[in-house]
């Protein structure tokens, strides 16, 4: 029975690759030692999986910033407007993602991988777009592994899910490009095929509602690929949801084999095994590979056992449900964990020994010890204290209908909130300022216990009176505190919530070098005190400009956190808004009247399918409204959100009943927009108008540009000016400048 990973993290376990790639693009290191890291982690994480036992290692699923990126540049899918010939260096691969700021040069635009928190960097497709095979990476690092003694399966992102997750350009329909594309991933396969038994397609697009083009020219792209793959074998890898509808689809594909996600699809795996034809095996996706809770291996078994006796050993395998890539790396490394909470938990390195384990335990005729201590740690779980609060439990079933409204409609809310003063296209930020390496510095030596608490905090409170002051004489509007105390906008507010726990060491990719470290759910949530309160009455104190309290809302707690699977995600949901309820009311009662609850994962959250999301966005909605409805009229309520299909979810975001929503445009040249033209949005939005993900500075006349167009689709009157997200990843002559810009230009609009 062959065991195998759809894909490793690629970050390391210290976050290796993070500081190699930041070093080299401050020019404190060369590209020979950027490569020389990746090599060493290739290596590393290679041995890992085959010390683990898997009949395979992956190769290709490492990168220096995103998959889908790889993708593009093997495939010579590149935006013109970078003029890139016959190859793609480093230097210019990162241009590509982060902009040239040299040339002034946009990046390209990125957005959320289905209902992840990791982000991929979007193809552009246009009349121009000449695919050709631009980048064998993958075939190098496949050979490359070979050479090391170790099994490859190459691992590649299919053409019938690249071209969905494609942008037109000007309305260009990607598709027009399918023949040219499909040519060169037949090369590339063709290529790879020599050195690989199999090589793994993936197609999670199968398990989400796929165009008509993309149904009809399925099956036409498969017959091709399987041609080019010679002798190699194609694993068609579907994840994240069941196929439903285009099962049969897939298992007409014509592929070896094809891996199901069986943690996110189990209901699927009936009608699956009924209608497998005998030539294709099955892998079946048992660990879960966006969760960090340890397998049931009883609960696993009673699904594997039957498939073995169904399939025999020859055609079932044994793999994660998706990449581990969404996992932490090494579970060894964290000595802080309570160990009783250790025990119930599984980071990547540990999966790829669950996944072993499991097909050995599938034969077996007598319980292991590790099957006996796996039911020892699975009913712990269960069984905890640490876990279960009747008090939260009350609480919830307490919730009242009116709870989950405003007093008033927002044109009455509009005059009680006239007391700001507020001039057109008022200027504002998303929150968080420049983390410093001063900050960071500190924050560190309080951690070692360095420094005193008292120490620590004057510190902090002198960093918040430098940003109000930076943020007056810039002529910002309405300002925040900057943020300095925070580390990270969910684990701080984790950190002073029950039922949280944290790790020293387990980082997530979340896009590029930017790697976020999610707390862990593990029991009924409840804020034992305020948690905000004393740094914004401070910050507000040194200002007479209004200024906006930050929040990071339930729905966004819950979906960059790792939480528990013993329970509804709504139910975790709403113990997080009484929670968030709670410290608004404190806000407001400080004397704090504009508070921004953050809903950046709104959109991601949802579920893949169209015909689940209507369940999730109710749910996500009484959320919302229950941590934010309480105040008074005359307190403003803002919200922010990242990267949302506004599309499919308008209705529900203006169903949110916010005051003010902000949101991410810049990247899309306000496209984001275009749902306003049919859905009269009826409250006030801040289109971004600055992509803080480069380290480009936009001008002037570039913002004022964004907003007239941004005037198309909302009244001048409802629109503020902000940049497309927090500023703590920048730094501060980047911030300083495109600040002024930002002033300038709503400064030139009002005139």
């Amino acid at each position: 029975m062959q065991t195998h990973v759809l894909g490793f993290p690629r970050i390391g376990a210290k976050r290796e690759l993070k500081l190699a790639t930041e070093a080299y693009w401050k020019g404190k290191s060369s590209e020979a030692d950027l490569e020389q890291t990746a090599a060493e982690l290739r290596k590393k994480h290679w041995q890992i999986q085959h010390d683990a036992g898997l009949s395979f290692v992956s190769t290709g699923d490492f990168s220096f910033y995103d998959q889908v990126l790889d993708m593009s540049v093997a495939l010579g899918i590149i935006p013109t407007r970078f003029k890139v010939p016959k190859c793609v260096d480093l230097s210019t691969y990162f241009k590509l993602a982060r902009g040239d700021v040299d040339k002034n040069i946009p990046a390209m635009e990125m957005t959320k991988w289905f209902n992840t928190n990791y982000h991929f960097i979007v193809p552009e497709i246009s009349e121009a777009t000449s695919p050709k095979l631009l980048s064998r990476k993958i075939v190098n690092e496949t050979q490359e592994a070979i050479s090391l003694g170790f099994r490859a399966k190459p691992v590649i992102i299919g053409p019938i899910t690249y071209l969905s997750l494609s942008k037109g350009i000007d309305g260009y329909d990607v598709w027009q490009k399918y023949e040219e594309t499909i040519e060169v991933y037949c090369q590339l396969i063709s290529e790879l095929a020599p050195y690989a038994e199999w090589i793994q397609i993936d197609e999670p697009i199968l398990c989400s509602d796929i165009s008509t083009q993309a149904r009809e020219l399925f099956n036409p792209a498969y017959t091709k690929l399987i041609s080019a793959a010679g002798s190699s074998k194609l694993l068609l890898a579907t994840y994240f949801d069941n196929l439903d509808d285009n099962l049969d689809l897939a298992l007409s594909s014509g592929c070896a084999g094809l891996h199901i996600d069986l943690v996110r699809g189990q209901d699927q795996l009936g009608s699956v095994v009924a209608k497998l034809p005998q030539s294709m095996l099955l892998s079946a996706g048992i660990v879960e590979g966006r969760n960090i809770w340890k397998t049931d291996y009883s609960k696993a078994l009673s699904l594997l056992r039957p498939l073995q006796q169904t399939l025999g050993n020859d055609r079932l395998w044994i793999g994660s449900s998706c990449s581990l890539q969404h996992s932490p790396v090494d579970l060894n490394s964290e000595t802080k964990l309570n160990n009783e909470i250790k025990n119930w938990l599984s980071f990547a390195v540990q999966k790829c020994s669950e996944i072993t384990q499991i097909a050995i335990e599938i034969s077996a005729t007598i319980e292991s010890e590790e099957l006996l201590a796996n039911k020892a740690a699975i009913a712990s779980r269960k069984n905890s204290n640490l876990v279960h609060n009747p008090q939260v439990q009350k609480n919830l079933n307490s919730i009242l209908p009116e709870m989950l409204k405003r007093q008033s409609s927002y044109t009455e809310r509009k005059k009680q909130q006239s007391w700001l003063n507020l001039p057109e296209f008022p200027t504002t930020t998303i929150g968080s300022f420049p983390q410093t390496k001063e900050i960071r510095q500190k924050r560190l030596a309080y951690k070692k216990g360095q420094i005193s608490q008292g120490d620590y905090n004057n510190f902090l409170k002198d960093q918040i009176k430098d940003v109000v002051r930076r943020q007056e004489e810039l002529g910002l509007d309405v300002l925040v505190h900057g943020e300095p105390e925070r580390n990270d906008m969910v684990e701080y507010f984790g950190q002073q919530l029950n039922g949280f726990c944290f790790t020293s060491y387990g980082w997530v990719q979340s896009y590029g070098s930017r790697c976020v470290k999610p707390p862990i759910i593990f029991g009924d949530i409840s804020r034992p005190e305020p948690m905000t309160v004393d740094w914004l009455t401070y910050a507000q104190s040194l200002t007479d400009k209004p200024l906006k309290g930050m929040l990071t809302g339930p729905v966004t707690i819950l979906c960059w956190s790792f939480i528990r699977d013993d329970q509804p995600r709504e139910t975790v949901c709403k113990q997080l808004a009484l929670a968030i309820r709670e410290e608004v009311l404190d806000l407001e009662k400080a004397g704090i009247k504009i508070i921004q609850i953050d809903e950046a994962a709104l959109s991601e959250g949802m579920p893949v399918k169209n015909r689940d999301r209507d369940a999730y966005l109710k749910w996500a909605v009484e959320s919302f409204r229950l941590s934010t409805t309480g105040v008074a009229d005359s307190t403003q309520i803002h919200t922010h959100m990242c990267y949302s299909e506004f599309n499919a979810i308008i209705k529900s975001i203006a169903d949110m009943d916010a005051d003010v929503i902000s949101i991410e445009s810049s990247r899309s040249r306000m496209e984001l927009l275009d749902c306003f033209k049919e859905f009269q949005y009826p409250n006030e939005i801040g289109p971004g108008v600055w992509d803080i993900h480069s380290p480009r500075i936009p001008t002037t006349d570039e913002i004022i540009s964004l907003l007239n167009k941004a005037c198309t689709y909302i009244p001048k009157e409802r629109l503020w000016v902000n940049p497309d997200c927090g500023l703590k990843t920048r730094d501060w002559e980047e911030t300083t400048e495109s600040i002024k810009n930002m002033v300038k230009a709503a400064k030139s609009l009002r005139s």
